[in-house]
């Protein structure tokens, strides 16, 4: 298929599926009317953009991880995720936002160039690390949005206006026992990412990446108390809201802060 074609058909397919998941949270439907279509267009584009990937993504030499490749990397695992997820839980209204974004994300990478290969040098650590640590970070974005979505619902139940589409979101409870469920596992695999890097990648520390390891390790610290102020306290709420969005803010400066300064500003 024609790559523009390829392009324009999966940017398409993303905001549809997005503008059709807002359509229905805002009409009320409940949990599953209308969600198996609207996934099913969802992941007509994540196929699509998977061939887009493999055809900037790999070459002769390596990987190429330029900023804009990346961050479509991350979007389409991010709306990988998201879609094998909502078949089984009650997560898709998170695509209105995350779904577009891909969108975004297709057409920036189609439009900008930006190169960073990741040369092939047979060694399975580099290759996990990068892997684990761009799964971990597309977890914690959904969580991410989950917590912001969260937020909204509970300032409508706050001020007791439980209607619009606040009465098509899942109970308070179970949003949060879901956004408690990505954090944890996107913890889990950030953790193994970083102890991957800090054992055996001898270079981590080097100064052109110093910033975004103490920046990773600060996101770490932050999901950490977070999650340990969850078992210990039962921290919900608001609370849990702030700690989730400073680890990602943290977690976003380590990976396409320093990417952006690097690539962009400083051509390295």
């Amino acid at each position: 298929m024609n790559h523009i074609i390829l392009i324009l058909l999966s940017v398409f397919l993303y905001l549809t599926s997005g503008v059709l998941l807002a359509v229905r949270l805002a009409r009320g439907y409940n949990q599953d009317e209308g969600k198996a279509s609207v996934l099913a267009l969802a992941m007509g584009a994540v196929i699509l953009h998977g061939g887009l990937l493999y055809q900037t993504l790999v070459g002769p030499k390596g990987i190429n991880l330029g900023f804009f490749n990346a961050g479509s990397l991350i979007s389409w695992i991010i709306a990988l995720i998201l879609v094998l997820t909502a078949i089984r839980k009650p997560i898709e209204n998170l695509g209105i936002v995350l779904l577009p974004l891909a969108a975004i994300a297709i057409a920036l990478d189609s439009t900008f160039t930006s190169r960073h290969i990741v040369h092939a040098t047979g060694r399975w650590q580099l290759d996990a690390h990068i892997l684990i640590s761009i799964i971990a970070y597309s977890l914690l974005t959904i969580a991410m949005v989950q917590a912001i979505l969260l937020a909204i619902q509970e300032h409508h139940l706050r001020n007791r206006q439980p209607g619009g589409f606040i009465r098509s979101l899942p109970p308070l409870q179970t949003m949060e026992s879901l956004l408690f469920q990505m954090i944890g596992i996107g913890f889990a695999l950030l953790t193994i990412g970083l102890l991957i890097g800090l054992l055996f990648l001898q270079n981590i520390f080097a100064q052109h990446l110093v910033h975004k390891t103490v920046l990773s390790l600060i996101a770490w610290v932050v999901f950490a108390v977070l999650l340990w102020g969850r078992w210990r306290y039962g921290w919900r709420g608001r609370v849990a809201i702030r700690w989730t969005l400073g680890g990602f803010i943290a977690l976003m400066l380590a990976y396409f802060g320093s990417k952006m300064v690097l690539e962009l500003v400083l051509h390295r």
